[in-house]
């Protein structure tokens, strides 16, 4: 099987190990995803949750792309209605500067979960209504397009491409499919839902400057190692702290995965819990190749976004070596 294979990472902290030390790890896990074979590497945009200490992804991207020398680096994603589109086209012109053709800009249309990161962000709850225009007026920045304010440049930005995507959250795949753009579709929960999703993106699309095809990341856990509980256990973790989430308000460090079977969960969580897990692909080599092989034939993706976690980090590097050797 032939794949193009990369990775979103998210910079999770865990219980013991404090937030710095979490966007470390994700310099490093870089440059072993780099020498792994896997073509991009993405960061994300996550405010005030103590879970995830990646809050600053042109930062981190910076970072990332400065210790490693071939892989593509980028975001999934930069959430755009944060954000003046004038100040992420300078942003992403800097970083396509110091580092050329090796730049992604994957763009979202999330808010501030809370009122109160929404208050600090200076952001309502109506911010991402015109999201498509915001996606417009940042990529105008590069191509020189931009008219929503006039004699206005984004210096920086001005003859460089960075390869842009939209997520698919929302009504993400048909903004990216009338702006011809590539979509990111992440794979968990309700295929037939999912298989709608692509197969109305690429009816949709209309070629642009950008892109003169569909083009269709699926984005997807995926844990590899010598048993398919061994395996479960990479995926544990988040699918705790999910859980954790939904009931507290706060998605929380990530936890070792023999701390969270031993819990005593409630009837309902316990539920929450085993469907967290049954989103996803894990087991050993030959069950995740075949996983993986139906999943994409079924699919017709271009290109598999890998976003597992984990708590060890030893074993979660070992699950990507090991994915990545599925497909050369």
């Amino acid at each position: 099987m032939t794949i193009r294979l990369s990775v979103l990472d998210r910079s999770h902290t865990r219980r013991g190990v404090p937030a710095p030390e979490a966007l470390r790890e994700t310099v490093e896990f870089a440059r072993a995803a780099e020498e792994a074979g896997y073509h991009r590497f993405w960061v994300a945009e996550h405010h005030s949750v103590p879970g995830i200490a990646g809050a600053a992804p042109a930062v981190l991207a910076t970072a990332v792309a400065g210790a490693t020398s071939r892989i593509r680096v980028g975001t999934g994603g930069v959430m755009l209605p944060n954000h003046a589109p004038l100040v992420v086209a300078e942003q992403f012109g800097v970083l396509g500067s110091l580092f050329p053709g090796r730049i992604d800009l994957g763009l979202g249309r999330s808010v501030g979960f809370t009122s109160g990161i929404r208050r600090a962000l200076g952001r309502g709850t109506d911010a991402a209504e015109d999201y498509p225009a915001q996606v417009a007026e940042l990529l105008g920045y590069f191509t020189g397009a931009q008219r929503v304010h006039p004699g206005v440049r984004a210096v920086a930005a001005q003859g460089q491409r960075p390869e842009p995507f939209l997520l698919a959250t929302g009504s993400g795949a048909d903004h990216a499919a009338d702006l011809g753009l590539p979509v990111v579709v992440v794979a968990a929960h309700g295929e037939e839902r999912l298989l709608e999703t692509i197969r109305r993106y690429r009816a949709r699309f209309r070629p642009s400057p950008w892109a003169d095809s569909p083009h269709v990341v699926l984005a997807r856990s995926i844990a590899v190692a010598d048993t398919a509980e061994l395996a479960e256990d990479l995926l544990v973790p988040e699918a705790w702290a999910g859980v954790h989430s939904r009931r507290h308000g706060e998605f929380p460090p990530l936890e070792p995965p023999e701390a969270i079977r031993s819990l005593s969960m409630t009837d309902r969580e316990r539920h929450q819990f085993e469907r967290a897990l049954r989103g996803h692909l894990f087991g050993t080599e030959r069950e995740v190749a075949l996983g993986l092989e139906e999943l994409v034939e079924r699919t017709g993706a271009d290109e598999v976004l890998v976003t597992t976690s984990g708590y060890d980090q030893r074993q979660r590097r070992d699950s990507y070596r090991r994915l990545a050797a599925l497909v050369g």
